[in-house]
């Protein structure tokens, strides 16, 4: 996705933080604590560096869905979504060599069909779920359960191009 903005990072390289939601955290706050808690374990690792972070949320209400690690929990999420409206949290956060800090958090929100028992068993045994947040990727096969979307496409795939493009303009780092 970076390469669509025309850049090439210098290195990726994951942050290792906890990712569990506080008591009563809700999703675009989380959202934003992630990306932001991301940026800052890898920015102490390399200090003269710009840090862009990112960490997509999908909530239900008040309620964030989890990364889907196993069939069951995809399912769940799914079986949630089904015929129902949710949104999609993107935090990103970008931190300069000097330690400026530059965050915020993109909303799209989306209407997923009435999932049919031969669609959600199809997209199960596809596997396009793992590790995906709320148990679906728009990108794959879960695209055509989407009814109708306010907002981002790339925010849902996992990072708003157009928004990170600005920071990325406005903190120097490329040319508008």
């Amino acid at each position: 996705m970076l390469a669509t903005m025309g850049v090439v990072p210098d290195q990726i390289t994951p942050a290792d933080i906890d990712e569990t939601p506080r008591k009563q955290e809700l999703p675009k706050p989380h959202a934003l604590r992630l990306a932001i808690g991301k940026a800052n374990a890898i920015h102490s690792r390399h200090k003269n560096a710009f840090i862009l972070a990112a960490d997509t949320v999908v909530g239900v209400g008040r309620r964030i869905l989890p990364k889907a690690e196993d069939m069951e929990t995809a399912k769940q999420c799914l079986e949630l979504l089904s015929g129902r409206s949710h949104r999609v949290f993107t935090g990103v956060c970008l931190i300069s060599p000097e330690g400026v800090i530059i965050s915020r958090v993109v909303e799209t929100r989306l209407k997923m069909k009435r999932l049919s028992s031969f669609e959600m068993k199809s997209y199960l045994e596809s596997w396009e779920w793992n590790g995906k947040a709320g148990g679906y990727g728009i990108q794959g096969l879960a695209g055509a359960f989407i009814s109708n979307m306010i907002g981002s496409y790339s925010n849902v795939v996992g990072l708003p191009v157009y928004e990170t493009r600005n920071m990325l303009i406005g903190a120097g780092v490329i040319n508008g």
